[in-house]
């Protein structure tokens, strides 16, 4: 026993003595494309700047304008409802695809490589191909995809969840993979159907995956914006209290177009932008307390 921990203590020397010479490099990378930009984001949200060299000092006025902002209301609002539908319509569907998937069935890799694959597409082609192929179909009815919101909305439900049913439904796979056969099968031994089995044994048993699924949907829904640029462009627009409103603009985009209005604007667009990271980070962070609270309870 002396010997082994003797042979622990000689490997694990040198890499205690050497391990802040690998760990430095990528320290100082994150501190400098990172760190150092979040932080001079922040500073520059409360500047009028057309470069970050000739800011120059305003403090909560781009704060103010944020929330007088109309176009920046709705867009959280539409992403909120956005975010709501992808996360329980991707969610649900990714899961009940691996559970059929794991269920012994002629051809389930290739099943899984097809389903799999529109997540190696790019944001930007997706949006492009699904315009097209959304325009080709409204066409027969007179009208075309960024004429009415509600077709924009539920054109980028489709395509996001097209895009991450694949992505998500590898995650539950590997969770479903890890359940205990012995639990299983005394589940059918006690007399479980299969409709008890799965929502009182496999479910909860695969909270750690339902978890990873909902944060990973849950951020990619706030973040979106090639689907949303190359799909619908924010498009149609309308106004509101004499403002202009894109109806189908989601956050990400709101921002994006906002910093190009003009350079008057981009302190204001970095002001959403600091507010949209802290909306992010506390509905992630809510989320993975929610749900990892469950996991303790199982």
């Amino acid at each position: 026993m002396a010997k082994r921990k003797q042979g622990i203590n000689l490997v694990q020397r040198p890499i205690r003595k050497y391990a802040p010479v690998f760990i430095l490099p990528t320290f100082l990378a994150f501190l400098i494309g990172f760190v150092w930009p979040f932080i001079q984001g922040i500073y520059l949200s409360f500047c009028n700047f057309n470069t970050p060299k000739d800011a120059e000092w305003v403090g909560l006025s781009n704060y103010a304008k944020v929330f007088k902002d109309a176009g920046f209301a709705h867009a959280f609002w539409n992403t909120a409802a956005f975010a709501v539908v992808s996360i329980i319509l991707i969610n649900v569907l990714a899961f009940f695809i691996a559970y059929a998937l794991t269920q012994k069935m002629r051809g389930a890799n290739i099943f899984r490589t097809v389903f799999f694959m529109p997540n190696l597409i790019g944001g930007v082609v997706l949006g492009y191909i699904w315009s097209m192929i959304f325009d080709g179909i409204l066409k027969n009815y007179g009208t075309y995809l960024t004429a009415n919101g509600t077709y924009g909305f539920w054109g980028l439900v489709i395509l996001v969840a097209w895009q991450q049913i694949g992505y998500m439904m590898i995650i539950y796979i590997a969770g479903l993979q890890a359940l205990s056969e012995d639990m299983l099968e005394a589940a059918r031994m006690d007399g479980a159907n299969g409709r008890q089995t799965l929502f009182q044994v496999i479910i909860p048993n695969v909270m750690p995956s339902i978890t990873t699924c909902t944060f990973l949907t849950l951020t990619n829904s706030f973040k979106m914006f090639d689907q949303n640029m190359a799909l619908t462009g924010g498009l149609p627009s309308i106004m509101q209290d004499g403002a202009k409103i894109n109806v189908t603009e989601l956050l990400a985009l709101n921002i994006y177009s906002t910093y190009n209005i003009n350079k008057n604007w981009h302190g204001v667009a970095q002001a959403k932008a600091v507010i949209f990271f802290i909306l992010v980070a506390v509905l992630a962070i809510a989320q993975q307390a929610a749900t990892r609270r469950k996991e303790v309870e199982q």
